[in-house]
């Protein structure tokens, strides 16, 4: 069986070089990092991991439990997450769930089943108050909307904060009849609801009505619900100068939807959304949207799971991300 010590000897470096390669800290010089994993590959070294557990009570690899592994903003964010994490040595094993509470309960019963030093769950809706998922044995971290009260450290988004600057940034622009194609959850605490409030506030404050006949929801938040929307809108003979998505992605399907009615944008109808995936900037036209500091929110998350691992008995506690508009062609 070849060792961390063949290994050294192979590459020419010491045991604490090759160790801090396969845990992927810092301080080893690219050359330095790319010769000891050429040797490594060659000579078939494999990590004990069951004698690192043993020695350190660690097993070196955090959860990210997301609920679609195919949306672009998961993407987004588990690439910012692997980043954070192997700057601390740590890796990150994925797991979906569906968006369902059965599996947002098994991502942290297989936390446990795993021995995994930490989870982070971008969770929909699992209330802690209603199910006991955790014995505390495991450090935790929350994303996501949900109220989650004192029971989990939370990194949130500036739902609310964020769609209320996009509703301004519409009315700023001249527009008096603006749209909302959202998600159907319109009551509780979680996303739809959060941004639904924002978009009302922000029309109440600059004294404009909060037309129904101009709030446009569906289950499902997708590119063909966006699509959807514009027809649906004017099919019913609704006037809109304005739309602000709950979304990136169901702002590119109100794209297609208004492009298959013929409506310029931005000339005939201006269009926010939300989350800044990386696609946005390359739309035709490029997409206005809330921009929340998605670099921010994965640092805090993986720096609160292993700070929990080092004081279990620290308070929990709750941050937002701060956030920008940044505007693009789909407003000028």
């Amino acid at each position: 069986m070849v060792t961390m010590g063949d290994v050294a000897r192979l590459a020419g470096v010491s045991k604490m070089t090759v160790s801090n390669v396969v845990n992927n800290r810092t301080g080893v010089s690219e050359p330095v990092r790319r010769r000891v994993l050429e040797v490594i590959a060659e000579s078939g070294y494999h990590l004990n991991l069951s004698a690192r557990t043993l020695k350190s009570g660690r097993t070196g690899v955090i959860g990210l439990a997301v609920p679609e592994v195919d949306r672009p903003y998961f993407g987004m964010l588990a690439a910012r997450v692997i980043e954070h994490a192997a700057r601390r040595g740590f890796h990150v094993a994925i797991e979906q769930t569906g968006a369902v509470i059965a599996g947002e309960v098994e991502a942290i019963a297989q936390s446990h089943n795993l021995q995994l030093d930490g989870l982070i769950l971008s969770a929909v809706v699992l209330d802690p108050r209603q199910h006991q998922v955790t014995d505390g044995s495991i450090p935790i971290v929350m994303l996501g909307e949900r109220d989650f009260g004192a029971a989990f450290d939370h990194v949130a988004m500036p739902n609310e904060e964020g769609t209320r600057a996009a509703t301004e940034h519409l009315i700023n622009r001249g527009c008096r009849r603006i749209a909302f194609v959202t998600g159907d959850d319109l009551e509780g605490v979680n996303v739809v609801a959060s941004r639904r409030r924002g978009y009302a506030a922000a029309l109440a404050e600059r004294g404009l009505k909060a037309d129904p006949a101009l709030l446009v929801t569906s289950p499902v938040m997708t590119l063909e619900s966006g699509r959807t929307a514009v027809h649906r809108l004017v099919g019913a003979g609704a006037e809109f100068d304005g739309v602000v998505a709950v979304t990136d992605t169901v702002a590119q399907g109100v794209l297609r939807g208004l492009a298959d009615h013929g409506l310029a944008c931005p000339r005939q109808v201006r269009l926010v959304g939300f989350d800044d995936i990386p696609e946005s900037k390359y739309l035709v036209p490029s997409l206005t949207t809330v921009a929340p500091d998605h670099g921010w929110m994965a640092e805090m998350a993986v720096r609160l799971v292993v700070e929990r691992m080092a004081d279990p008995a620290r308070p929990t506690a709750e941050y937002v991300a701060p956030f920008d508009i940044i505007a693009r062609e789909s407003t000028r």
